[in-house]
């Protein structure tokens, strides 16, 4: 069976999108319908902006969503995917991909999404930090004991590697714990803010009426969410679980398992980058993994 699967923030590069944009006249209009409906030329940052201005979470997050979407749409007849997941900002282009969500829907939803994101980073100092060879559980633990600050458990990304996300100060004290604890590296992150974190609720309360006030079809396929980790199908509880996952930590780890478990037997990666065919092979080394 196969499973297409589509990346999140931080697998954006300059040039992205760039070669399918000059070689499809589809892939163009669709490029520049998103330029019209973002109110901004994307592309120009894309192809030939700088890195500092694709790192921008109001840009970033369209970007990969555009060159997943555009790619997954390049592809043709020869889509067929068995069941979709998507890391993070990944969960709504692989709704696109599966035909929950229109093209136009999940755009905009990405571009509220990113603007509320960066107004809920501005409200209070936060950051992400990766921590490298030490059991889910310790990690967890050692959040649970900082006192007086945010830190979670954010991204269950592979065996070995989980993202913690919080308060500064709550991310650097635990850091030193988990050092103390055994972690062979502790790694922060250069991003705008704390995602997956209970200091996202704000962004999650104004991303709200705009998710409710959005059709979502029923799919193609199952998708694989974020929250839960597991196949689902029904559109009102996609809906849901979309919204909770700007506060609560992605499962990718538990994703990837339950997909082979379910009998997903080669998986594709469809957007910038290879980073989700690397977190798959930690998982299982045995799976095939493609490029789309």
């Amino acid at each position: 069976m196969k499973a297409y699967v589509f990346p999140g923030q931080g697998s954006q590069f300059i040039g992205m999108g760039k070669e399918i944009y000059e070689s499809s006249k589809q892939a163009k209009e669709l490029f520049e319908k998103a330029n019209d409906l973002l109110g901004f030329r994307i592309t120009d940052t894309m192809f030939s902006g700088t890195d500092e201005e694709l790192k921008q979470t109001k840009v970033t997050q369209p970007a990969i969503f555009l060159h997943s979407v555009i790619l997954a749409n390049s592809l043709g007849d020869s889509f067929k995917p068995d069941m979709v997941a998507g890391h993070s900002l990944g969960e709504f282009s692989a709704l696109v991909a599966n035909r929950v969500l229109t093209f136009e829907d999940a755009l905009l939803l990405v571009s509220k999404r990113a603007m509320a994101m960066q107004k809920a980073c501005e409200i209070r100092p936060s950051t992400m930090a990766a921590i490298l060879n030490l059991e889910d559980k310790v990690v967890e633990e050692v959040c649970a004991s900082i006192e007086n600050e945010v830190v979670v458990a954010a991204n269950y990304n592979c065996p070995g590697q989980l993202v913690i996300s919080g308060s500064i100060e709550g991310v650097n004290l635990a850091c030193e714990k988990l050092k103390a604890a055994g972690a062979k590296r502790t790694l922060v992150l250069p991003v705008g803010g704390a995602f997956h974190s209970p200091l996202m609720q704000p962004a999650q309360q104004e991303l709200e009426i705009a998710i409710q006030q959005t059709v979502f079809n029923q799919g193609i396929c199952p998708i694989y969410q974020n929250v839960t980790a597991k196949a689902v199908s029904d559109p009102q509880e996609i809906k849901k679980n979309l919204l909770i996952q700007l506060t609560a930590p992605v499962r990718w780890t538990q994703t990837m398992v339950n997909m082979i478990a379910d009998g997903a037997t080669t998986f594709i990666e469809v957007g910038p980058g290879k980073v989700l065919q690397g977190l798959v092979k930690k998982v299982n080394k045995d799976i095939e993994t493609l490029s789309a």
